[in-house]
């Protein structure tokens, strides 16, 4: 009868070969590598469909589009809302500047004939203007008798008399 220490002799010897086995029989084999696929380079973004919107979420419910509102496009469509206190005298001219004050446009020089606008005293009902477009508060302040002209390069805003000779 073997005893207890011949028997773990026999374990561990048991479990050194079937670990010298393992080793040995994996040792001979080679792992196989696939030669690397070169993909294309793509210079051209992919195509955009129509009706696709770029989002993001804010918050559980909210999407907001990630696209320029037509007011960031075109400043003429920004809202404005002007309020000219009742207790001072106040020019068209000084309208015109308040309504321009924060739109990124300017009034241009102005010359004797536009001045005659300018110094227009403002009626009551032009004191409290919008909220409304930009380009609508201009035309309303000026009358029917100017026409609005706008310099989207210098941004800038004129107004010439209707019908008058363009120089």
């Amino acid at each position: 009868m073997p005893t207890s220490r011949n028997y773990i002799t026999i374990r561990l010897f048991t479990l050194v070969a079937g670990l010298l086995s393992a080793v040995l029989l994996n040792g001979c084999t080679t792992a196989s590598i696939a030669p690397a696929i070169e993909t294309p380079v793509t210079t051209i973004p992919p195509s955009i469909p129509n009706d696709w919107i770029p989002v993001a979420r804010y918050g559980r419910y909210t999407l907001m589009a990630l696209t320029p509102r037509a007011a960031q496009h075109n400043l003429l469509l920004q809202t404005v809302q002007v309020s000219i206190p009742t207790d001072k005298a106040a020019t068209v001219g000084e309208a015109l500047d308040q309504v321009l004050r924060h739109s990124g446009y300017s009034l241009c020089d102005s010359s004797a004939e536009v001045s005659v606008l300018h110094d227009l005293s403002l009626p009551a009902s032009h004191r409290h203007l919008g909220p409304l477009l930009l380009y609508d508060a201009l035309r309303t302040l000026a009358g029917p008798a100017w026409v609005l002209e706008v310099n989207n390069t210098t941004r800038q805003v004129c107004f010439t008399r209707t019908g008058a000779p363009k120089p």
